[in-house]
């Protein structure tokens, strides 16, 4: 008949059109005990890397707030002051948010979480960088940053938790491990930042800035362009700093050839025009996301 439903091989009803009783599970079966752990494994799974990101969220807003500290710094009579305060603001990222994502992390496969932090750390390293430079005018090594994100392991011996562990930390120690690749997308990050100290040196009327960040962005292009198309990222990453690179070298250039000319409180106006025409997207990359 047209109107009759289609009986499929697994539908299953007696002749009255009634659906049977399903079967019931045995829930001592090995199988669905063995699903059962499966389940409570993949939700203690999914649950640390729900909280793991939200303290990755947390890093990335302090972090941005000690890089516009840092900002200030240019043309500051209290330089050291300043600095001083972006250090404190590092230093209380790492021991209220990284600490508690290293603990999150023990025994843990860091490859299992690492997207889940990635974009906070990458953000940190490039606060710290840009600290360490206005610091000491040099890069930061990836083994210094580690031990910043290095901690002593607090003592849960008495714990249930702890105790089912097999893996335990041997010297007491916890870490946010950071894979060589997120130091090198972070400190990527910074050379934006340096760009736009180079601005903001031109316009407090500071000019030797701009040249010796002309000089260790070149160092750094020319070490990012050795590591060829390691990834998507880095090749990204790369193509911005070389359009930094090519900004600051614009910027020395007019100060060498035309700073005699223009007078210097015009001086920012032309450089940030000229940048504007010669790079393209500069004016999406100037954006600088506001304090919340």
């Amino acid at each position: 008949m047209a109107d009759q439903k289609r009986k499929h091989h697994f539908d299953k009803r007696d002749k009255r059109g009634k659906r049977k009783s399903e079967e019931k599970v045995d829930e001592i079966s090995p199988v669905i005990v063995a699903f059962h752990g499966y389940q409570q494994e993949l939700d203690k799974r999914y649950d640390r890397y729900e909280r793991i990101f939200k303290l990755s969220r947390d890093v990335t807003i302090e972090s941005k707030r000690a890089i516009f500290l840092l900002h200030r710094v240019t043309g500051s009579e209290d330089r050291e002051s300043l600095l001083q305060q972006a250090l404190d603001k590092l230093s209380e990222i790492e021991a209220s948010k990284f600490r508690l994502i290293a603990e999150e992390l023990k025994d843990e496969d860091i490859y299992q979480f690492i997207r889940a932090y990635s974009s906070g750390l990458q953000e940190y390293i490039e606060a710290l960088t840009f600290y360490y430079f206005l610091k000491n005018c040099s890069l930061i090594k990836l083994e210094d940053v580690q031990k910043r994100l290095t901690f002593t392991a607090a003592d849960d011996s008495n714990s249930d938790e702890t105790q089912q562990k097999t893996q335990k930390s041997v010297d007491g120690r916890i870490n946010v491990v950071i894979p060589p690749i997120e130091y090198i997308l972070g400190v990527a990050d910074l050379t934006g930042e340096l760009m736009r100290l180079t601005l903001n040196s031109v316009g407090k009327g500071d000019f030797e800035t701009p040249y010796k960040v002309c000089d260790f962005m070149r160092c750094m292009h020319a070490a990012f362009v050795t590591m060829g198309s390691m990834s998507r990222d880095v090749v990204r990453k790369t193509t911005v700093l070389k359009q930094s690179l090519q900004k600051i070298e614009n910027t020395c250039y007019t100060l060498q050839v035309r700073g005699s000319e223009i007078p210097k409180h015009m001086l920012i106006n032309v450089f940030t025009c000229a940048s504007s025409d010669n790079i393209p997207g500069y004016a999406d990359e100037e954006t600088v996301e506001n304090d919340p």
